[in-house]
């Protein structure tokens, strides 16, 4: 983000001619937006707004659904204000019923956000990886995602349809509902929790053209499966979300710790950038000049 201290424009766009183009997109996930400069620097063409990751950021509590559809869409407005890549952000169960789906849909256009997924479950949500979910019926699910994309101001802003039935009917019933949802207007499917490959490959197969979101959660129910065999059977968007997160808590207690035992974190601070090196990733050149700029 050089020589700017607003974001770019047209991350609907750019979102959409990511998806027209075919590449499978790589968005790692960011709990804020610190992580998420960290997730441009690094080269990915998105980020990923986690709602687990919110939670934890902002109130310090599990994702089970205490956070309000302002909360969140105000998370991911800070977001997309720092980055220029495009924002694909969680708006758990839309808030409500298609009424409120149409509000918050006007919401995180206002913030900025490339692309939304809203998701079938009975509020208040759970992460998808957690047991005890519930999901509401696949025809109210489906009205939701209409009034998702008949909301939008923007044609580009993608709307992605989940789906957490897998763990309370099964599959054939997940992929029936997400057959439905897209009937109704979603742009990508995703399809939570699956429980294998042989059911990663068995969406992949039942979708055949239709953009696929698949979720890589660090330690959740669904396994690890190469990049490489994800672009293989066509998923589109492939999301990493609690990476920076963990990766996060973990350097933080380390360096706690050796405060805690040596009483300075001198001998940890070999591994980290100097406070010049930090102040000049999050912006203060821009700052500087636009001081420079408008000096009287």
């Amino acid at each position: 983000m050089t020589g700017r201290l607003t974001r770019r424009p047209g991350g609907a766009a750019r979102l959409r001619a990511l998806l027209d183009s075919g590449q499978t997109i790589v968005a790692p996930g960011a709990f804020d937006p610190l992580a998420a400069r960290l997730v441009e620097e690094a080269g990915f063409p998105a980020v990923y707004m986690t709602g687990f990751g919110t939670s934890a950021a902002l109130i310090g509590r599990p994702d089970v659904g205490l956070l309000t559809m302002t909360e969140m869409a105000a998370s991911a407005g800070r977001i997309a204000d720092c980055v220029d890549i495009p924002v694909i952000a969680d708006a758990d169960t839309g808030y409500g019923n298609p009424l409120n789906v149409i509000r918050t849909v006007g919401a995180y256009e206002a913030a900025g956000v490339a692309g939304i997924h809203i998701e079938d479950q009975v509020a208040p949500k759970k992460c998808g990886h957690m047991e005890g979910k519930l999901v509401i019926p696949a025809a109210e699910m489906a009205a939701k995602v209409r009034a998702a994309a008949e909301a939008r101001a923007q044609p580009e802003f993608v709307i992605i349809a989940r789906t957490d039935a897998r763990a309370v009917e099964g599959l054939d019933a997940a992929l029936d509902r997400a057959r439905l949802y897209r009937e109704a207007g979603a742009d990508v499917l995703f399809i939570e929790a699956l429980v294998s490959e042989a059911e990663v490959e068995a969406a992949a197969r039942a979708f055949p053209g239709v953009p696929l979101l698949f979720n890589w959660a660090e330690g959740g129910k669904t396994p690890p499966v190469s990049l490489a065999r994800l672009t293989e059977l066509g998923y589109r968007i492939v999301i990493f979300p609690i990476s920076t997160l963990l990766a996060a808590t973990g350097a933080m207690r380390a360096v706690l710790r050796e405060i805690a035992q040596a009483g300075t974190p001198a001998a940890a601070m070999a591994g980290m950038p100097t406070f010049g090196e930090f102040v000049d990733f999050i912006g203060l050149p821009d700052v500087r000049a636009a001081e420079q700029r408008y000096a009287t």
